[in-house]
């Protein structure tokens, strides 16, 4: 018996649908499904809940934010992630929706690989030096101003060495998976994902003399913010975060817990970047979806 801990979007209106075809396919696989809090009134109400470390695999039904979510409901458990994609884009997930059953049935064969990706742990520590927040980031980490159209003035330090003082409108501390997210909107580098690098880019920088940086991933990246709006957050994987002040320092550094995601033959990075991102400029006409 498969333990299946199912994490879902209900933002996505082919969800419900989804989850019927899955409760229908689970017998026939031999898998036990719980889901999330959110998910029990569609999924139906003998579903069950997912408990932390009573899962074999977890199965996320959405896009790209809703594998990150799940990676942070998995944080220090290493529970492989298989990514159903229900929307646009689903850089991160495996397959669409319509091969969720042959990802399945492959899954449950043991016909698949494990990517390993690298995490940050990012720490912002107050003014008297003590951590008043902490996260895991599978894709960035983010410090940048709020509403007010101002450049922000940050000391950057990598293992205690000053790198530069940035003028910007913010500063994207990057995974090689998280250098085709906003990384890459902000003119960094595309990073091979399963390679263990620190990306800093700098978010519409006010001079032509900084550019991203790549660092190895021994690498302790510390910022300080030295002027600014008041107005200034860290983000995390886009999705959670909090404010920081003036004094503040911001800490990010590998983390020790990597996140594994669920991989099939016959599909590849370069595939990926070609479809879902027209690299190279036309997508590739030929093509078709696999898992």
């Amino acid at each position: 018996m498969i333990r299946v801990g199912v994490v879902g979007h209900l933002g996505y209106g082919g969800l419900p649908d989804v989850l019927s075809a899955l409760r229908r396919l689970a017998p026939t696989l031999d898998l036990s499904l719980s889901f999330e809090k959110t998910l029990r009134d569609v999924a139906g109400p003998d579903a069950a809940t997912i408990e932390r470390g009573k899962v074999d695999v977890l199965l996320t039904l959405g896009g790209d934010g809703t594998l990150l979510r799940a990676a942070r409901f998995d944080e220090g458990q290493s529970v492989p992630i298989l990514g159903v994609n229900l929307g646009r884009l689903g850089f991160l997930t495996c397959c669409p929706a319509d091969m969720m059953e042959e990802a399945l049935r492959r899954f449950a064969a043991g016909d698949y690989v494990v990517e390993k990706r690298m995490t940050l742990d990012a720490r912002v520590r107050d003014t008297g030096g003590r951590d008043r927040a902490r996260w895991r980031a599978l894709n960035d980490v983010v410090l940048h101003k709020g509403g007010f159209a101002r450049v922000v003035t940050m000391r950057v330090q990598a293992n205690g060495d000053t790198v530069a003082r940035y003028s910007a409108d913010g500063l994207v501390m990057a995974t090689p998976t998280g250098s085709t997210a906003y990384n890459l909107s902000a003119g960094g580098p595309v990073v091979f994902p399963t390679l263990e690098t620190i990306l800093v880019t700098p978010v519409s920088a006010h001079t032509l003399a900084l550019r991203p940086l790549v660092l190895p991933p021994s690498t302790e990246v510390i910022v300080q913010a030295e002027d600014g709006p008041e107005e200034l957050l860290v983000t995390v994987d886009g999705q959670v975060g909090t404010t920081f002040a003036i004094g503040e320092t911001l800490v990010v550094r590998k983390s020790d817990s990597p996140v594994p995601i669920v991989r099939f033959d016959g599909g590849s990075f370069f595939t990926t970047m070609r479809e879902k991102l027209h690299w190279g400029g036309l997508p590739d006409r030929d093509d078709t979806p696999r898992c």
